[in-house]
């Protein structure tokens, strides 16, 4: 900002004038980004109000006259889809993939950084390796292994391959490599070892990067498709994904439904986002690393 010239008031008062569109400018900005941003969330509640025909019109409403509450209610009713089932089974496996994932990837972070073991830089080489294999590369190998040790239409079997997050590894490594060292010589002053200094100190000073990867891992485990396809083959095993797929077939398409879905599967994603938003922010504010 240019600075004001206190000898002379009028040059002062023309300078502090010339900014005065800014604010209304951002705030024009912000406006029409929450636009696009909700535009989506707008159309997937207005179409799973609608019925079929008014949704393939070629007139557009911006909201349907008669809503169509009992699309909802279909949604449950179906005896073929196991809606209840499949989102329960959803927030299960999401409820413990991301907690789990989160935490030992910590663990594994803080290993590779702070603990002086001999061969430390091969396994990091070994991590930084299985970022470059394609997925593709190791699904069928993966699905055989997990088919052969009984995990075909188990809570397991969807489980146990997610929960290896190299990716959060190399964050949580690079964050505690930046890790204030005179918190943890505090606590070998105390008599703690490595187990204690990373319970009593590095992971409860972690605070910010546990909510914001356990976000992400959760977002991640919730809207996986593939993997739950190919081992959720029963019907009592679906996911939520899986069972909003049954919507689009080969003879029918339907539509309504299948908006009404999306709508009751993102929900958790929002109440998620919502909640996680707040411990981010008392994680930043209580890690530690202030200043």
């Amino acid at each position: 900002m240019k600075p004001m010239n206190p000898m002379n008031p009028k040059v002062n008062t023309l300078i502090g004038q010339a900014g005065w569109w800014r604010p209304g400018v951002r705030g024009l900005l912000i406006g029409l980004l929450t636009l696009v941003f909700l535009a989506p969330f707008y159309l997937m509640l207005r179409n799973a109000l609608m019925d079929s025909r008014s949704l393939t019109s070629p007139d557009w409403t911006w909201w349907p006259s008669d809503m169509r509450w009992d699309n909802f209610s279909a949604l449950f009713a179906d005896p073929t889809l196991h809606m209840g089932q499949a989102l329960g089974n959803s927030l299960l496996i999401a409820g413990i993939t991301a907690p789990l994932s989160t935490l030992l990837a910590s663990a594994a972070g803080y290993a590779l950084a702070r603990i002086p073991v001999p061969g430390r830089g091969v396994v990091l080489a070994l991590v930084v390796g299985t970022l470059m294999i394609p997925g593709s590369a190791t699904f069928v190998p993966t699905f055989v292994v997990v088919g052969s040790l009984g995990g075909v239409n188990t809570l397991w079997g969807l489980i146990v391959p997610g929960l290896f997050n190299p990716f959060a590894v190399l964050l949580f490594r690079n964050f505690y490599l930046r890790f204030p060292a005179e918190i943890e010589e505090a606590g070998r002053l105390d008599g703690l070892g490595w187990l204690g200094l990373y319970g009593r100190i590095a992971l409860p000073g972690s605070g910010a990067m546990l909510a914001s990867l356990g976000a992400l891992a959760f977002i991640d485990s919730w809207n996986s498709f593939l993997w739950p396809l190919v081992i959720g083959q029963d019907p009592s095993a679906w996911t939520a994904q899986i069972a909003l797929s049954t919507f689009l077939t080969s003879q029918t398409i339907n539509l309504p439904g299948l908006f009404a879905g999306a709508v009751v599967t993102i929900a958790p994603l929002v109440a998620m986002f919502v909640i996680a938003q707040r411990y981010i922010v008392e994680g930043i504010a209580t890690s530690g690393l202030k200043g």
